[in-house]
C-alpha cells in the first residue's frame, strides 16, 4: 500500500495515499481497533454532512466564509449524502465519548475531497480549504456530534419507525373490526376466563400501538432541538452572532424536518435526555409489540395440540427433521427485536447518566444503540405486518369448541343463583368431566331452560 504524509498538532502520520481522510482519522483508526472497522453508523455520518453544509451556508451568510469555500464544502457534503464517499469513514463506535475523531474524519474528508475538486492532489496541503479553520468553522466536536445524533435519530424515527408501526397498527384496526362478532373464550393468568370477541382482543393490541405512537411523537419536540452553536461548553465561543438560529434553519431546510436551535445549549451538550426520552418511547413500543407477538403465537399454537384459535400464514418450513412442521417465525423475529431494543435502552440509560459537568461522553454508543432500535422496530413491524398480521384468520371450529367447553361461562349465573352455587357447578363439572349445564340441572340450581336463557356467550361480551 502506498502512503502519504499528513500532519496534525501532534506531528506527522502516514495515511493511505488513496484515502481522503487525514492524520486524526488515521490515529483513531489505529488506536481504537475495537470491533469491525466503520461501525460508526452511516446515519451519523449523513447527519454530519447535513450540519457541515448548513454551517458553511450560515458562515457565508454571516460574513465569515467565502462563497467558493461554502460551495466546495456543500458539494462534498452532497456527495456524502449520495453515498459516493461511504468508504472514507472507517472509524468505530468505541472511540472518544465526544465523537471528536468522527467529527474530524468528516472535516478531513470534506477538506481533502474539496481540494481534489478544485484541482489539487490529495496531500498537497490545505491550499484551498482547511479541515479545522474552514469545514469546522464556528463548531466544536462537542456541539457537532450531538447535532448529528439528533438529525440521525429524528430522521430514523419519522422516516422508518413511525411509518412501520403505523402500518401494523392499521392492519390491527382492520382485523379488530373484521372479527368483532367472533366470540371466543378469554384467558387471564393463562387460565380460562369469560368470553370476549376476537375483534375486542385485537383492538387491545391496536390501542397499545396507538398509545406507543402517541408517546413517541410526543418526544419529537425535544429531539428536534440541536446543539450546534454551543461550541465547546455551550457558550457559543467563536461563533458569529445569530449563527445558532441560522444554522438550524439551514438544517431544517436541507433535511426537510423541523429542527430548531436548542433553547439551552448547556443541556444539549452536557446531557442527552432527549435521546433517553425518545428511546424510552421506543422501549414502550417494544414492550407492547412483545406482548402482541407472544399472544399471536400462542393463539396460533398447534396446529392440533395447541390453542389453535387463529390461523397465521405459513411462510417457510419449520424443521430440518420434522416434516410438515411450520413455526410462528415472524413472532419470533419480532420478539427478538423487542429484546434487543429493551437491552439497548439500558445502555442508553447508562450512557445518559455520564454527563459530567459540561459534556456527556457516551455519545457514540448512545447514538448507535438508538439508531439500531429505531431501525429494527420499523423494519420488524413492516415484516410482521406483511408476513403475519395481514394473514390472521379465525379458526371458527376450534374457537366454538373451546367456548362451548369452558367452565367460566358459569360466571353468567352469578347474578341468578349466587357466586358460591355457581362455583360448585363449575368445580363439579370439572371433577366429573361433565358440562356446566348437566351439573347445574343435576344439582337442582337451575332448569335446563333457564340455563339456556342465561348462559349465552354472545351476550357476555
Amino acid at each position: 500500500m502506498k502512503y502519504r504524509i499528513e500532519k496534525d498538532t501532534m506531528g506527522e502520520v502516514q495515511v493511505p495515499a488513496d484515502k481522503y481522510w487525514g492524520a486524526q482519522t488515521e490515529r483513531s483508526r489505529n488506536n481504537f481497533k475495537i470491533g469491525p472497522s466503520g461501525s460508526m453508523p452511516k446515519e451519523i455520518v449523513e447527519g454530519f454532512a447535513y450540519l457541515k453544509k448548513a454551517a458553511a451556508y450560515a458562515n457565508y451568510d454571516l460574513g465569515v466564509l467565502p462563497i467558493e469555500k461554502r460551495d466546495a464544502i456543500a458539494a462534498v457534503c452532497d456527495e456524502i449524502l449520495e453515498g459516493k464517499l461511504d468508504d472514507q469513514f472507517p472509524l468505530v463506535i468505541w472511540q472518544t465519548g465526544s465523537g471528536t475523531q468522527s467529527n474530524m474524519n468528516v472535516n478531513e474528508v470534506i477538506a481533502n475531497r474539496a481540494q481534489v475538486l478544485k484541482g489539487f492532489e490529495i496531500g498537497e496541503g490545505e491550499q484551498f480549504i482547511k479541515a479545522n479553520d474552514d469545514v469546522n468553522k464556528s463548531q466544536s466536536s462537542n456541539d457537532t456530534f450531538p447535532t448529528g445524533m439528533h438529525i440521525a435519530a429524528y430522521k430514523m424515527v419519522v422516516e422508518t419507525t413511525i411509518p412501520g408501526v403505523e402500518k401494523l397498527h392499521a392492519t390491527l384496526v382492520k382485523k379488530a373490526t373484521e372479527f368483532k362478532d367472533v366470540v371466543k373464550i378469554g384467558r387471564t393468568h393463562l387460565m380460562d376466563a369469560t368470553p370476549l370477541t376476537l375483534g375486542q382482543e385485537i383492538s387491545g393490541y391496536a390501542s397499545q400501538l396507538a398509545f406507543g405512537l402517541k408517546a413517541l411523537k410526543n418526544t419529537l419536540a425535544h429531539l428536534s432541538e440541536i446543539a450546534l452553536g454551543g461550541t465547546a461548553v455551550g457558550t457559543g465561543l467563536n461563533t458569529p452572532k445569530g449563527y445558532d438560529v441560522k444554522v438550524a434553519e439551514y438544517i431544517a431546510k436541507f433535511t426537510n424536518h423541523p429542527f430548531i436551535t436548542a433553547e439551552n445549549k448547556f443541556e444539549a451538550l452536557a446531557a442527552h435526555d432527549a435521546i433517553v426520552e425518545t428511546h424510552g418511547a421506543l422501549k414502550q413500543l417494544a414492550v407492547s409489540l412483545n406482548k402482541i407477538a407472544n399472544d399471536v403465537r400462542m393463539l396460533a399454537s398447534g396446529p392440533r395440540s395447541g390453542i389453535g384459535e387463529i390461523h397465521i400464514p405459513e411462510n417457510e418450513p419449520g424443521s430440518s427433521i420434522m416434516p410438515g412442521k411450520v413455526n410462528p417465525t415472524q413472532c419470533e423475529a419480532l420478539t427478538m427485536v423487542c429484546a434487543q431494543v429493551i437491552g439497548n435502552d439500558m445502555a442508553i440509560a447508562v450512557g445518559g447518566m455520564q454527563g459530567h459537568y459540561e459534556l456527556n461522553v457516551f455519545k457514540p454508543v448512545m447514538a448507535a444503540n438508538f439508531l439500531q432500535s429505531a431501525h429494527l422496530l420499523g423494519d420488524a413491524c413492516v415484516s410482521f405486518d406483511e408476513h403475519c398480521a395481514q394473514g390472521i384468520e379465525p379458526n371458527y371450529k376450534r374457537i366454538k369448541e373451546l367456548v362451548d367447553n369452558s367452565l367460566m361461562l358459569v360466571t353468567a349465573l352469578n347474578t341468578k343463583i349466587g357466586y358460591y352455587k355457581a362455583a360448585e357447578i363449575a368445580q363439579t363439572a370439572h371433577k366429573n368431566g361433565t358440562t356446566l349445564k348437566e351439573e347445574a340441572v343435576r344439582l337442582g340450581y337451575v332448569t335446563a331452560e333457564d340455563f339456556d336463557a342465561w348462559v349465552k356467550p354472545e351476550d357476555m361480551v
